[in-house]
C-alpha cells in the first residue's frame, strides 16, 4: 500500500518489539495516569531477583528522590538517576548488618530484567502529551520513540520529543529517560538523549549490505537488542559539562574493538579522523577499563602542555578525577608508589632524562632494570603519529614493559610515522575516515579555492646596481651565496607588495563572503614563518582589522634574541622586527601568575576567537593552533605556506567542524598552489588502509627500517673516509686545510680545489643525515657500544673539519648585515598583481572535485594532475555522476533521465574504446558541469528558480505553462502541506485546474512534492 498511515507503522513496530526483540507489550496507556517509575513493575522484578521488602522500599525511595528533585534541573536529575541505575542503591536495612547494594537493573544478565513497551502513553503535566511508544526496563521509563508516516519528516518527531522535555510540558517524565528515538519508514531511525538538539540526533549505521528490513526496523533491532540496549545505557552514556551525550556509531564500534584488544592485553592504534570526537572515545574507554579491572591504571600521554591541560579538563567535565603530573619525578613516584591515583595525565617529555650522556647505554640499563610500577598499566598516547618518533617512546616502553599502549590519531600513519608508531603500538584497532565522517554529517565537506598572486620583477638594471653597491668586498662565492639565500621562492613570496595584496583580498572576503560578512564566522591565515606572520599582522593593523586580529606563534620575546642583531644600520633585521612587534603587542597585557605575557595574550585571543567572532575575526598562525583537539575551528582557512601530509590535513580540518545551521562547508583559500597536495591528503585520509586488522608484523617493519638505516650510515662513513684518504700525515687541521684549500691567499688554489670541497661538504651532510635517521636505535641496528662511541667521534671530527675548511676558504657568509638591504630590494622591486582564482571548481565541495579528478590533466585547467589507472579514474567519475543523478532524479525526472542516458552513452563508448581518453574526459567534464548546474543549454528569461526549471523541463519545455503552474501553486499552497492528506489534495486540485488530466496531475505533484521551494 502506498502512503501507509502512521498507525500502520506503529503497529508494525510494536510487533517487531514483541515478536523479534522479545519485549513485553503493556498495552495502550492513553487512558491511565502514567509515571516514569511504574512501582508495580519495579517491585515485581526486584522481588523476583530476591530482594527483601525493606530493600525494595529503600531503593524505590532513593530512585523517586533523585528523579523528582524540584530544586535541580532536568539534566541534574537525569544524571543522578543514571548513577543510581548504573551503580545501584546502597542501603542498610537491618541493624548490625553491613550495607547491601540493590541493583535496579541487572546489567550482567539481561534475561533477569523485565523489558516492556507501552503505546500512546499519556503524560499529564503542564500540557498533556502522548508519546507513541515508551520503553521500560523493570518499570523504569528508559526510552521514548516518536513515529511518523513516511511522508512526514523525521524532524517533526525529534522536535516533538524535544518540546516534551520542556518544563511547560512534561520535563518530569524524562528524568529517567536514557534514549530518545524518532523514526519513519522513508528516513529510518534517529537517536539522541535528554537535551540533545535536533541537529545532533544521530543515525546508526551497521551491516550496510543488509537491506532485508526497512531502515527503521533494521536499526531498532540493532539498538534495542536487550544486551546492546543495556550496554549503551551503562557504558556509553556520558555527562559532559552540562550536556548528556551518546556515542556516534564509529565511537561505539571503536570502543568495542579496543575493549576486545585490551581484554587480550594487546595494544594498537585508533584512527578517527579530525573532528570526530576522539576525546569522548578516550573518556569512555578509560572509564570502562577502570571499572572492569580493579587493578588497572590509565596514563594519558600527550606532547604539548596545552593538550595536557585540555585532556585534564575534558575528563574533569565528565566527573573523572585525574592527576596531572608536575614533573618527571612526580610521574615516577606516582607509578612506583601506591596504586592510586588510577587516572594520570602526563607530557611525554616527562619520561625523559636531562643528564643522559650515552642514550643507548641508558636504554639498555633501563630495559635490564625497568622501574617498578604498581598496577596494570594502560597507556593512551594522543596524536601518536607525532608523539612516538624519537627517543621518548623507547624510554616509555623500557620503563613500562608490561603496559598496554593504545595510540590515538586523527590521521593515518605516513612514512616514518607509520613505521615507528606501528613498532610501538601494533596495528590499527579501528578506523573512521574523513569521507565517512562527511557522509555521516559528523564533519562538513570542504570547498577549495586556489588564488594566484602574480608577481613581476621591475627595473632589473636598478636591482643589479643596488646589489653591486651593497656587496662590495665580497668574493664570488659569497655573492653567489647571498643571491641563493635571497633569491629563493620563499623570499620572493614574502615581498611586501604580495603580502599587501593578500591582506586586501582577505579584507574583501570579510565584506562579502557568507558567515564572514555577518560576523558569525572567523578565519585563520597560515604564514610560512614567524617573520611573515608578524609582517602580515602589521599590515592588518592598517586596515579595519585593527583590534580584531591576533598573531599566535611559538615566539616569546627575550632580550637575548636581539643581542647580536644590531648591525649599526638604521634598519631592522628580521629578528629585530619580530622582537619589536611583540614588545608593542604585549606592552598593555597584564601579568598572571604562572604565565608569560605571551601566554596570557594568546589565551585571551583564543577565547575571543571562539566565543566572540565579531571581536576576534582573524588569527595569524604558523604552526600553533593547527593541530590538536583544542585547536579552535573557523569557517575560512587562508594558506600561504607550503604544507603536506599530517600538518596539511589537520590544518584544513580547522574549517570542517559543525557550527550552526548557517555553516554548510569549510572553506580553504590557497595562495600556494597546494591543490595536488590537498587532494592527495584527502585521498590518503579517505582511502582504505593497507593493513588488515592484524597488520604487518611490527618486527618486520622494524628490521627493514634498521637494516636500511645501517646500510646507509655505513656507506656514508665509507664515502667520506675515501674522500679524506689522500690527506697526508700528520692529518691535523693544517694538513686538511692544505689538501682542500691549498694556499688560501692564492685564488687559483682555492678555485682548483673547489670541487673537492663541494664533495666533502656533500658527504658530510649525507653522513649527518644517515646518523640522525637511526641515532635512537643504533644498538638495535646491531652496533656495539664501542662502535657507537667511535661513530659519534668520527662524525664530530668531520663536522669540525667542515667548519674549519669553510672558514679557511671564505665560503661562509654572515647574512645578518645584508638582511635589511636585501629585504628593501625585494620589497621595492617585486610587484604583485590582484589575486585571481585559478581553480574552476571552487564552488564545488572538495569531495566532488576529487571525484572528478583527471579532467584537469586533459583540459589543463586545474593545477596538478592525478596519478593512477585511467579506468579507475573514469569509473570514479561515473559513479559520482550516477549518484548525483539518482539523488536528484525525483526533483526533475525529465532532465535527470536525459542525463542518465547521456552518461550511459559515454560509458558504452569508453568501454568499447570508441573514443580517445582525452575526448572522453572532455565529454564527462561537460556532463559533470551540466549535472551540477541542473540544466542544459539556454532557458527562457522567465524561468529563474529550480522549481520553475523542473516544471519547464517536464512540461515539454513550455515556459508559459510552467510559469502558470508555478504561480498557481505558490498562491494556494498551505503551510506544512506535505504529509497532510487534505492539504496535499489542495495542491493536486490546483494542478488539475491547469492541466485537466488526472494522470498528469499525479506526475506533476510528485515533482512539486520534491521541490523544496514549494
Amino acid at each position: 500500500m502506498i502512503g501507509e498511515p502512521e498507525r500502520a507503522t506503529q503497529d508494525r513496530v510494536i510487533a517487531l518489539f514483541t515478536k523479534r526483540l522479545r519485549w513485553r507489550y503493556l498495552g495502550d496507556w492513553s487512558e491511565r495516569a502514567n509515571s516514569n517509575i511504574e512501582d508495580g513493575l519495579l517491585v515485581t522484578n526486584l522481588k523476583a531477583r530476591g530482594y527483601s521488602e525493606a530493600q525494595i522500599a529503600a531503593a524505590l525511595e532513593r530512585l523517586r528522590r533523585e528523579a523528582n528533585n524540584h530544586s535541580r534541573s532536568l539534566y541534574q536529575n537525569n544524571k543522578a538517576v543514571h548513577e543510581v541505575l548504573r551503580y545501584g542503591v546502597s542501603a542498610k536495612t537491618e541493624p548490625g548488618k553491613p550495607s547491601e547494594t540493590i541493583r535496579l537493573i541487572d546489567w550482567e544478565a539481561p534475561d533477569h530484567n523485565d523489558f516492556a513497551i507501552a503505546e500512546e502513553v499519556t503524560l499529564l503535566g503542564g500540557s498533556t502529551r502522548r508519546p507513541d511508544i515508551v520503553l521500560y526496563i523493570n518499570g523504569i521509563a528508559i526510552g521514548v520513540l516518536e513515529l511518523k508516516n513516511s511522508r512526514v519528516s523525521i524532524g517533526n518527531g525529534i522536535r516533538q520529543s524535544i518540546s516534551n522535555q520542556s518544563p511547560e510540558f512534561n520535563a518530569w517524565f524524562y528524568s529517567t529517560v536514557q534514549l530518545v528515538f524518532a523514526g519513519n519508514d522513508s528516513q529510518g531511525l534517529r537517536y539522541g538523549t535528554v537535551g540533545t538538539p535536533e541537529k545532533l540526533f544521530l543515525a546508526w549505521k551497521e551491516d550496510d549490505l543488509d537491506d532485508s528490513d526497512l531502515k527503521l526496523d533494521k536499526y531498532l533491532l540493532k539498538m534495542c537488542d536487550k544486551r546492546r540496549c543495556l550496554e549503551l545505557i551503562r557504558d556509553f552514556v556520558l555527562f559532559d559539562g552540562g550536556k548528556k551525550k551518546l556515542p556516534r556509531v564509529h565511537q561505539y564500534f571503536g570502543i568495542k574493538a579496543a575493549q576486545d584488544r585490551i581484554s587480550r592485553r594487546e595494544g594498537g592504534i585508533i584512527w578517527h579522523t579530525q573532528g570526530s570526537g576522539k576525546s569522548i572515545v578516550m573518556v569512555l574507554l578509560a572509564r570502562w577499563i577502570l571499572e572492569t579491572n580493579p587493578h588497572a591504571r590509565v596514563i594519558i600521554v600527550t606532547d604539548r602542555d596545552e593538550l595536557d591541560g585540555q585532556i585534564e579538563s575534558n575528563f574533569a567535565a565528565t566527573g573523572q578525577e585525574m592527576h596531572r603530573t608536575t614533573s618527571g619525578a612526580d610521574l615516577m613516584s606516582l607509578l612506583s608508589g601506591a596504586p592510586t591515583p588510577r587516572l594520570i595525565c602526563s607530557l611525554v617529555q616527562k619520561f625523559g632524562r636531562k643528564d643522559v650522556g650515552n642514550f643507548d647505554r641508558f636504554i639498555r640499563d633501563l630495559e635490564a632494570n625497568p622501574a617498578r610500577t604498581v598496577g596494570e598499566l594502560f597507556v593512551f598516547v594522543d596524536e601518536c603519529h607525532r608523539t612516538q618518533s624519537g627517543k621518548l617512546n623507547r624510554i616509555m616502553k623500557a620503563m613500562m614493559p608490561s603496559a598496554v599502549f593504545i595510540g590515538f590519531t586523527g590521521t593515518p600513519l605516513l612514512k616514518q610515522d607509520r613505521q615507528t608508531s606501528l613498532e610501538v603500538f601494533g596495528s590499527y584497532i579501528h578506523t573512521y575516515k574523513y569521507s565517512e565522517a562527511v557522509e555521516d554529517g559528523v564533519v562538513l565537506d570542504l570547498v577549495y579555492e586556489a588564488r594566484d598572486v602574480d608577481q613581476v620583477l621591475g627595473a632589473q638594471d636598478k636591482i643589479d646596481q643596488w646589489f653591486d653597491a651593497k656587496t662590495k668586498g665580497l668574493n664570488d662565492w659569497q655573492k653567489d651565496e647571498l643571491r641563493k639565500q635571497w633569491g629563493t621562492m620563499q623570499r620572493v613570496l614574502s615581498s611586501r607588495s604580495r603580502m599587501d595584496r593578500i591582506v586586501s583580498d582577505i579584507v574583501f572576503d570579510f565584506g562579502v563572503k557568507p558567515r564572514l560578512s555577518n560576523a558569525r564566522g572567523t578565519a585563520m591565515l597560515v604564514a610560512r614563518n614567524i617573520f611573515e606572520a608578524c609582517k602580515f599582522y602589521a599590515l592588518f593593523q592598517k586596515t579595519v582589522f585593527k583590534g580584531h586580529c591576533a598573531v599566535i606563534t611559538s615566539y616569546n620575546p627575550q632580550a637575548a634574541d636581539i643581542t647580536l642583531e644590531d648591525t649599526g644600520a638604521a634598519s631592522e633585521t628580521d629578528k629585530q622586527l619580530i622582537y619589536n612587534l611583540y614588545q608593542e603587542i604585549l606592552k598593555d597585557i597584564p601579568s598572571q601568575p604562572g604565565m608569560t605575557k605571551t601566554e596570557v595574550y594568546e589565551e585571551q585571543a583564543k577565547q575571543l576567537f571562539k566565543k566572540e567572532p565579531a571581536t576576534m575575526k582573524l588569527l595569524i598562525v604558523v604552526d600553533k593552533l593547527l593541530t590538536g583537539f583544542d585547536a579552535p575551528s573557523c569557517t575560512y582557512l587562508y594558506i600561504d605556506k607550503s604544507m603536506q601530509d599530517h600538518g596539511l590535513f589537520q590544518a584544513i580540518c580547522r574549517t570542517n567542524r559543525l557550527d550552526g545551521e548557517d555553516k554548510q562547508f569549510g572553506y580553504i583559500v590557497d595562495y600556494m598552489d597546494l591543490f595536488q597536495k590537498v587532494q592527495g591528503a584527502i585521498n590518503v585520509y579517505s582511502s582504505e588502509l593497507d593493513h588488515s586488522a592484524g597488520g604487518v608484523d611490527p618486527e618486520v617493519i622494524l628490521q627493514n627500517r634498521l637494516t636500511k638505516g645501517r646500510k646507509r650510515l655505513d656507506e656514508a662513513l665509507e664515502s667520506i673516509q675515501l674522500l679524506c684518504e689522500p690527506v697526508p700525515p700528520p692529518r691535523n687541521d693544517d694538513a686538511f686545510r692544505r689538501y682542500f684549500c691549498g694556499n688560501t691567499e692564492i685564488a687559483a688554489d682555492l678555485s682548483d680545489r673547489a670541487a673537492s670541497r663541494a664533495a666533502f661538504y656533500k658527504a658530510c651532510a649525507a653522513l649527518v643525515r644517515a646518523f640522525a635517521n637511526i641515532a635512537d636505535d643504533l644498538d638495535m641496528a646491531g652496533y656495539t657500544a664501542s662502535e657507537v662511541d667511535q661513530i659519534k667521534r668520527l662524525i664530530s671530527d668531520y663536522v669540525k673539519l667542515r667548519d674549519m675548511i669553510r672558514n679557511a676558504s671564505g665560503e661562509t657568509l654572515d647574512l645578518k648585515s645584508y638582511e635589511a638591504d636585501m629585504r628593501h630590494l625585494i620589497d621595492t622591486y617585486i610587484e604583485a598583481k590582484e589575486p585571481r582564482k585559478i581553480s574552476p571548481f571552487d564552488d564545488m565541495p572538495l569531495l566532488e572535485i576529487i571525484a572528478t579528478l583527471g579532467i584537469e590533466s586533459a583540459i589543463n585547467t586545474l593545477p596538478g594532475s592525478l596519478k593512477g589507472n585511467k579506468d579507475a579514474v573514469a569509473e570514479t567519475i561515473e559513479n559520482n555522476v550516477r549518484a548525483k543523478i539518482i539523488k536528484e532524479s525525483l526533483t526533475d525526472p525529465a532532465f535527470y533521465d536525459k542525463m542518465s542516458k547521456l552518461l550511459d552513452e559515454i560509458i558504452v563508448a569508453r568501454k568499447a574504446k570508441a573514443v580517445a581518453y582525452e575526448d572522453y574526459l572532455k565529454q564527462i567534464a561537460k556532463l559533470v558541469s551540466t549535472v551540477s548546474a541542473g540544466q542544459e543549454g539556454e532557458r527562457p528569461a522567465a524561468i529563474q528558480t529550480e522549481g520553475q526549471r523542473a516544471l519547464y523541463n517536464n512540461l515539454a519545455r513550455d515556459a508559459d505553462l510552467a510559469m502558470r503552474l508555478d504561480t498557481k501553486i505558490k498562491q494556494v499552497r498551505p503551510a506544512d502541506w506535505r504529509g497532510v492528506h487534505a492539504r496535499e489534495q489542495e495542491i493536486k486540485a490546483a494542478i488539475y485546474e491547469i492541466v485537466k488530466d488526472e494522470v498528469e496531475t499525479e506526475r506533476l505533484f510528485a515533482i512539486i512534492y520534491h521541490q523544496k521551494e514549494y
